[in-house]
C-alpha cells in the first residue's frame, strides 16, 4: 500500500451519475481484482478518503480505472477533474478476489455500482484459462460498461437482470441465475447488501462457495478507526468479538464467514 499523487489520464461520463476515470499511479503495480483505492478530494471540506473499487488494472501502463457513482461532495469534485489534474491516492487497499479459488464455472455477479470490479476479475480469470460467466444487475436498460464486459467474455456469456424488466430478466441476479439453469462451481460477487444476502442463500442451497465484496462507509481505509466493521460468524482471535474490518480483512469475504 502506498500513498502518492495520482495523475488523471482521462475522465468521462458513462451514464446518469456514473463516471469513469483512468489514473496514472504506482498503485497499479500491486493491485488485484476486488481491491479498492482511497481518493482524497482536493477541497478543504472533504478531508477523508473516498474508497472506490478498482475496475481495471493496466500494469504495463501503470494505470488503474475507477468507475464510480457521484454520491456527495467528494465524488462530485472527482467527476469534475480533467486530464492532467492530480490528487492524493492511497492503495491498493484491502483483500481482493483470489482467482485460485475459482472451481468449475464461476459466476461473476455485480449489482449497481458493484458491477465495475467484476470487469478486472473477468479479465484475470480469462488469462488463467478459467470458465466463467458475468451476471449483471441494473436498474434499467441503461447498462453502463456492458460493451466492456462483452469484449472480455462475449455477449453469450453475460446474463442481465433489470429492476424494471427493460433488459434481460425482470427481477434480481438470483432470478437470472436460476432461470438460466446454470450449474455454477463458484460465485464471486459485489453489490448491495440485499443482493449479497440473496446470493449467500443461493450458494448455501447449491452447496457451492461464494466470495462476496462488502460495501461499507469508510473513514481511514487502513483499519485504524474501526468505522467499517461488519459482523462475523466467528470471534476475532485478537479482539474476541464477532467483527471484522471491511477495509483490511475485506472487502472480499467468504460468504460463510460473515453474518449478513
Amino acid at each position: 500500500m502506498i500513498t502518492e499523487q495520482a495523475v488523471v489520464l482521462s475522465s468521462e461520463k458513462l451514464s446518469e451519475g456514473i463516471f469513469s476515470m483512468w489514473l496514472e499511479t504506482a498503485v497499479a503495480g500491486n493491485a488485484m481484482p476486488g481491491q479498492f483505492a482511497g481518493l482524497y478530494p482536493g477541497r478543504e471540506d472533504t478531508l477523508l478518503q473516498r474508497p472506490i473499487s478498482i475496475c481495471e488494472i493496466d500494469k504495463k501502463a501503470g494505470a488503474i480505472r475507477l468507475v464510480y457513482r457521484v454520491a456527495g461532495k467528494g465524488t462530485d469534485w472527482l467527476s469534475r477533474c480533467a486530464s492532467g489534474d492530480s490528487f492524493r491516492i492511497l492503495g491498493p487497499c484491502g483483500n481482493g478476489f483470489d482467482t485460485k479459488k475459482a472451481e468449475g464455472l464461476s459466476l461473476l455477479v455485480g449489482g449497481g455500482i458493484g458491477v465495475p470490479p467484476m470487469l478486472e476479475l473477468g479479465k484475470a480469470l480469462a488469462d488463467a484459462g478459467k470458465e466463467f460467466k458475468f451476471v449483471l444487475g441494473y436498474r434499467n436498460s441503461d447498462m453502463f460498461l456492458y460493451e466492456d464486459f462483452a469484449k472480455v467474455s462475449g455477449e453469450e456469456n453475460i446474463l442481465i437482470a433489470t429492476d424494471d424488466g427493460s433488459a434481460g430478466v425482470h427481477g434480481t441476479v438470483v432470478d437470472a441465475i436460476t432461470s438460466s439453469g446454470l450449474k455454477a462451481g463458484t460465485v464471486f460477487a459485489c453489490g448491495p447488501m440485499p443482493m449479497l444476502r440473496a446470493l449467500k442463500g443461493y450458494a448455501s442451497q447449491a452447496g457451492i462457495k461464494a466470495w462476496i465484496s462488502l460495501e461499507e462507509r469508510m473513514a481511514c481505509g487502513v483499519g485504524a478507526c474501526l468505522g467499517c466493521v461488519c459482523r462475523t460468524v466467528n470471534k476475532d482471535e485478537h479482539s474476541m468479538v464477532n467483527n471484522a474490518r471491511v477495509c483490511v480483512e475485506g472487502p472480499v469475504f467468504d460468504a460463510e464467514d460473515v453474518d449478513i
